[in-house]
């Protein structure tokens, strides 16, 4: 009886022992991932998209997006409100769900 108690919980301590190591293991991954150089192709790739997100936030919507987007933009969207019905369809949809109400019956 004891004996078992005691291996049920050393497989319980060598679980939660195995979760942190993997845990630890990874995140010490990212770690040295971060401070060791990067190849210079992954080094121009993240400093495109860091650029690119530096003029999209300045720009407040796609960059370089010409008069043409904008028009297919909103072609887009009307025939989306004639097939889908009216509402701003650039916000995802809020939905509203209601509790049921159930009546009890007498037997």
């Amino acid at each position: 009886m004891i004996l078992r108690q005691i291996l049920r919980l050393s497989s319980l301590f060598h679980s939660a022992v195995a979760i942190h190591v993997r845990r630890n293991l990874g995140l010490s991954a990212i770690v040295f991932n971060k401070t060791k150089e990067l190849d210079p192709v992954q080094k121009l790739f993240l400093d495109k998209i860091r650029e690119y997100n530096t003029k999209s936030k300045q720009a407040g919507g796609p960059v370089d997006a010409g008069p043409d987007f904008q028009k297919d933009m909103n072609e887009s969207l009307a025939r989306l409100q004639r097939a889908y019905g009216e509402g701003d369809l650039t916000k995802f949809p809020e939905f509203k769900f209601e509790e049921p109400k159930f009546e009890e019956t007498p037997k």
